[in-house]
């Protein structure tokens, strides 16, 4: 059955001396793997940067239901990069971004919601020059929503302690490791509160980033054992310094 969607490129691997298999999460059809016959040749019409992580693409594809691998008839793209790839500080967001997505996401049903969230925060990285730094705080904190573990009540100095096991805001400080002291769960706070839209009230400095980055792939982990060991983050503490 022929299918149109939209998709979102997260992960390409070597199928043989010419082809190669990438997984794309689709709008329609949700995360999916499609061979790609020939895209390794000199003259083929798919070039490789479109196969390149985070790349949006408009897609027609032959859609066999349980079937582990699909074809795909056409695929374009449905949004060029302007900048991603072209700045260092944004592609390190995007690795990051990429590999949390990929190894978070592990649904084969559609979910367009959680599909137009990935889409159009791919769209503010690229096209926002402000707020670059903490772009990837406030999308890990929103991500959380669609994954089951959005952080629950608000700070105040009377919950000031986040608790990245329950998830929720307490009085006093866990019997456990696993929580943000109250510096980073106020910042925590803000970026619940804040949008891709409106961000300026998020102005964090360089230690303040690293910490809450760290606390929040913790949060990740705890919550999602898929992740097992994300290792992107650590460049992002030498780019974004």
């Amino acid at each position: 059955m022929l299918q149109k969607t939209r998709g979102i490129v997260l992960h390409t691997i070597k199928y043989s001396d010419t082809s190669v298999i990438v997984r794309i999460y689709t709008e329609q059809i949700g995360l999916q793997s499609y061979l790609l016959r020939g895209v390794r040749k000199q003259k083929s019409k798919v070039k490789s940067n479109m196969l390149q992580h985070l790349t949006l693409v408009d897609l027609v594809v032959y859609y066999k239901e349980k079937s582990n691998l699909q074809n795909i008839k056409e695929i374009r793209y449905d949004y060029q990069f302007k900048s991603i790839p072209f700045d260092v500080a944004k592609s390190s967001i995007a690795m990051f971004l990429n590999e949390i997505i990929y190894r978070s996401i592990q649904e084969e049903e559609p979910n367009p919601q959680l599909f137009n969230f990935l889409y159009h925060a791919i769209i503010y990285l690229d096209e926002y020059h402000e707020f670059v730094n903490d772009f990837h705080l406030l999308f890990l904190v929103k991500l959380s929503r669609f994954l089951g573990f959005f952080p629950g009540g608000h700070y105040s100095k009377q919950a000031p302690y986040f608790d990245l096991q329950e998830g929720l805001y307490y009085d006093f400080v866990p019997g456990h490791p696993h929580y943000m002291d109250s510096p980073e769960s106020e910042i925590l706070d803000q970026l619940v509160s804040a949008s891709f839209e409106n961000p300026s009230a998020i102005k964090l400095t360089t230690g303040q980033r690293r910490k809450v980055l760290d606390k929040l792939v913790e949060y990740y982990r705890l919550h999602l054992p898929s992740l097992k060991e994300i290792k992107s983050h650590q460049i992002l503490h030498t780019v974004l310094q």
